[in-house]
């Protein structure tokens, strides 16, 4: 007999400032937050609270945990760590869209610590297997019907 409790993984949340890059290169904090939901596990979502509304951006985790420590990304979401301009660690998100382009920087501790917890709750090259690629088959086929 199986005794084994299949406990589905955390969601992983973090608060923190961004700051965002005007073209002069002036720099506006704004507050956001990451999320990790295991239930959609190659996906992080920042969260950016902008007064009144809060602007959603999904993108791959792995553009996130690479683009620490070299520059990554091919489309819409380019990440890559550099030196703020006090020297400081920061890692830099650019964001594309046909309403516009973001630039915001983090600083590197914040996002290390959010993709360690993403880490410790689904290991990378695990998420496959959080992934029911026949149900997601039957649901793009049924909404194509519908």
């Amino acid at each position: 007999m199986d005794y084994s409790m299949n406990i589905a993984p955390l969601t992983v949340t973090q608060p923190l400032v961004l700051e965002l890059i005007d073209p002069t290169g002036a720099a506006t904090p704004i507050e956001a937050e990451l999320q990790y939901d295991p239930r959609d596990p190659y996906a992080v979502t920042t969260v950016f609270m902008t007064g009144a509304s809060k602007v959603r951006w999904t993108f791959g985790r792995d553009l996130l945990r690479e683009g620490l420590y070299e520059p990554c990304g091919d489309g819409d979401v380019h990440v890559w760590p550099c030196l703020d301009s006090q020297g400081r660690a920061v890692v830099i998100i650019e964001l594309c869209s046909p309403d516009g382009e973001a630039l915001v920087q983090a600083k590197t501790g914040d996002l290390t610590s959010f993709v360690e917890r993403m880490n410790k709750a689904v290991e990378p090259g695990t998420e496959s297997e959080l992934t029911d690629v026949d149900a997601a088959i039957t649901a793009i086929l049924a909404a194509d019907l519908a």
